[in-house]
């Protein structure tokens, strides 16, 4: 197919070509066709969305997401917000509770939850944690805080506010947010909390991280998710995470834009004539397709880039809708998000083996519900439940017993409500998707380094020593999410410069 690509695009030369139909490239080509540049779009799947898709991976009427499932920062992205996606069939599903985490031992066993109120959240803390979750958070969103499109660009790094801005921001409030944010969530919730309910609620969201919880910035992590569930809430698409990027290239082909399906780009010469080519790729890909083209110390730079650990993804259809333990029902049954884990130490604990390399025996596991929302999912009366834990980056091990062990713990006869399943192992997870390197569902690991320089120590993150070659995947700033605001960037960046 390599050989034709030229020959099933439309025409013979564009402003622009955009190499890979996830949500960066799909918000690259918007950018670009909004600016009046004609753009090619060229996707090796034969649908749009990669790792933002949805499909019937275990038994015909089952709509799974391939990937991502939980979109607080496609809600609260700055560009998607601009963009009028439900024109084009998305539709934003929120449950009661964008959290649950139920703690099954000790005197504080129970569920916090991250709710959509500061003063929700904080109610299942107890008083001093409470006050202390309270004094961080709600500064940025009460009364004088900051207004919600304001939270958007900092979450995303976007437009810095101005001199003028400055004198009505909270400044006392981010300041006292961003200490916090640059230390490992150990570190952070130690100085925060002294209850193990607070301590649980912030250890699975730093666990998102992929990062051990003795690392920092995995507490910045937490404080980001916290912040954009309490600001856009953590919903989904109505009938599948495709339903996402099949608007967003409604959107583009409504400008102008042109897709081409099944187009897998072996070299950067497959491109029909172009002044600009953005890539939402990883690394590896642009060195694959730059095929000893690119100068050696920039191809250097790129093979010094360090992918993270891996995910590994069940997808389940259910009989029946997952059987919480009767003292945790009530509560997980009001989010679509539950985090599995237990304490922070027992969290913690799971993150640190993955971090040495090693095989977790309790897995922290995420899990999305989302039928109990959105019935448009399963046959009537049937449920779906999406879930993954994480190991170390390309590792062959199967996890499907302690998942499953993990999710039992908490949902006792679980197993018994199971149909089918569907696996998706690191090395699945990267055949079906080539950016997912070994499993590596954020773009590349997450450090200090990775997160001040993606993918490698350089002015612009976006640019390339080729002219008019540009990388707009996750491994650039303002990394993995489903917010599009890397392709966002590149797009500007290569506007700017004709």
């Amino acid at each position: 197919m390599n050989n034709t690509i030229r020959d099933r695009c439309a025409r013979s030369a564009y402003d622009a070509v955009v190499i890979g139909a996830g949500a960066n490239g799909l918000a690259a080509a918007i950018t670009l066709a909004l600016a009046g540049r004609t753009v090619v779009l060229l996707e090796g799947s034969t649908v749009v969305g990669g790792a933002c898709g949805s499909a019937e991976l275990t038994l015909p009427g089952f709509v799974h997401d391939i990937g991502s499932a939980i979109h607080p920062l496609g809600a609260g992205s700055p560009f998607f917000r601009t963009l009028p996606l439900e024109q084009h069939g998305l539709e934003w599903v929120h449950s009661s509770a964008p959290l649950a985490h139920p703690i099954d031992s000790g005197p504080d066993a129970g569920t916090v939850f991250l709710e959509r109120s500061v003063e929700a959240t904080v109610a299942g803390m107890g008083p001093r944690d409470g006050a202390a979750y309270h004094e961080l958070l709600a500064p940025l969103l009460h009364d004088g805080g900051l207004p919600v499109e304001t939270i958007s660009r900092l979450l995303l790094l976007t437009d810095v506010p101005s001199p003028g801005d400055l004198a009505h921001l909270p400044l006392g409030g981010i300041a006292r947010m961003a200490r916090y944010a640059a230390l490992s969530a150990t570190s952070a919730s130690q100085a925060l909390f002294t209850g193990p309910r607070a301590a649980a609620l912030f250890a699975g969201l730093a666990a998102h991280s992929f990062m051990p919880l003795g690392q920092a910035p995995s507490a910045g992590i937490a404080l980001a998710l916290a912040l954009s569930g309490h600001a856009f809430g953590w919903p989904f698409p109505r009938g599948g995470a495709q339903r996402l990027s099949d608007a967003l290239a409604a959107h583009f082909r409504d400008l102008g834009g042109e897709i081409v399906l099944d187009a897998r780009v072996g070299s950067l010469k497959d491109l029909p004539e172009s002044r600009a080519v953005l890539c939402d790729i990883t690394p590896r890909q642009l060195l694959e397709l730059g095929g000893g083209d690119l100068p050696s110390e920039y191809a250097r730079k790129l093979g010094q880039f360090r992918y993270g650990p891996a995910a590994f993804k069940i997808d389940y259809a259910l009989s029946g809708p997952i059987p919480w333990r009767d003292d945790v029902a009530e509560a997980c049954a009001r989010a679509a998000t539950v985090h599995l884990g237990g304490t922070m130490e027992e969290i913690a604990a799971s993150e640190a083996t993955v971090g040495r390399g090693g095989l977790p025996a309790k897995p922290y596991v995420l899990l999305a519900q989302h039928t109990p929302f959105d019935p448009t999912r399963a046959p009537a009366g049937a449920h779906t439940a999406w879930a993954y834990c994480h190991l170390p980056h390309g590792s062959t091990a199967d996890m499907t017993e302690p998942l499953e062990s993990q999710i039992e713990r908490f949902a006792p006869g679980f197993r018994k409500r199971i149909l089918a399943r569907s696996v998706l192992s690191p090395r699945r997870l990267e055949a079906i998707n080539p950016n997912l390197v070994g499993g590596d569902i954020s773009g590349g690991r997450l450090n200090w380094h990775q997160l001040l320089f993606r993918p490698a120590v350089q002015a612009i993150p976006y640019t390339t020593p080729v002219a008019g070659l540009y990388l707009c995947s996750s491994s650039t700033p303002p990394g993995p999410g489903v917010h599009g605001m890397c392709g966002y960037y590149a797009a500007r960046l290569a506007l700017s410069r004709g």
